[in-house]
């Protein structure tokens, strides 16, 4: 199933470019489709890791397509430690849960971890970041 994720965070107009994702299935719920967007990512960050790339460059074509994103870089990878994927998935659904990010399909905000969800080849899924105040409040 090809989806549309978009990047979002609270206070920026405009979010990241769209990036088409195929997933392994149909998810019935949010929490398969946080399951399986972030075993995609995990996935695809072990396969960066796993190029080698002794000359890194950007095409043309990459530094636009980065721009439109809103970063450009060579997507190196620091560390070279590969997650764990298990891990990466709780963390995702317990951030949902903390409220540190919203999910949105066709406009409409999924509200449920385990509340059906519909969707069709091709849909818009957007993935709203709230980010913390530091200081003020808290530190009391």
């Amino acid at each position: 199933m090809k989806l549309t994720a978009i990047v979002k965070s609270a206070g920026r107009k405009r979010g990241v470019a769209g990036r088409e994702f195929d997933l392994p299935g149909m998810p019935r719920t949010l929490r398969e489709l946080i399951d399986q967007t972030v075993r995609l990512m995990v996935a695809q960050f072990e396969e960066k890791l796993a190029g080698d790339h002794l000359l890194p460059y950007l095409t043309e074509q990459q530094v636009e397509e980065g721009a439109q994103r809103g970063k450009v870089g060579f997507g190196a990878v620091y560390g070279g430690k590969s997650p764990d994927a298990e891990q990466a998935v709780s963390a995702a659904v317990l951030g949902f849960e903390d409220g540190l990010y919203r999910v949105f399909v066709r406009q409409e905000e999924v509200t449920g971890l385990d509340v059906p969800l519909t969707l069709a080849d091709g849909d818009e899924v957007i993935f709203m970041r709230f980010t913390m105040l530091a200081g003020g409040f808290w530190n009391r």
